[in-house]
């Protein structure tokens, strides 16, 4: 999970100094399965173009029109595969990319 700061700022786990690890492949299948979809792909160049966005803000955002519904399933399956990370605020959540997880990925599909 990350937090934010008083500004609404995410703070998304630390990135990995060094190289990262390169993922198994079961891993790196489920990481790819996770960006398998335009939306989801769309999700993430969002999200790495801004410090943090609500649900809300990515659905209003996006280039191609999507229901709420199937935006938070979107991030639900991006937030399991460890590419973008959430913080509840109320009733909202904000998201971040989880450099990280995308660093893996990267790690990953260098490998191929």
């Amino acid at each position: 999970m990350t937090s934010t700061t008083d500004d609404g700022t995410c703070v998304t786990p630390p990135v990995i100094d060094g190289p990262v690890e390169v993922p198994d492949d079961e891993t790196l299948a489920g990481l790819a399965k996770a960006i398998a979809h335009p939306a989801r792909i769309a999700i993430l160049r969002l999200l790495a173009n801004r410090a943090t966005c609500t649900t809300g803000n990515v659905v209003a955002e996006l280039p191609i029109p999507l229901a709420q519904s199937t935006v938070s399933e979107h991030l639900r399956i991006l937030r399991e595969a460890g590419l973008v990370v959430g913080e509840i605020e109320g009733p909202r959540t904000r998201y971040c990319v989880n450099a990280t997880g995308l660093e893996a990925l990267h790690a990953g599909v260098a490998t191929l």
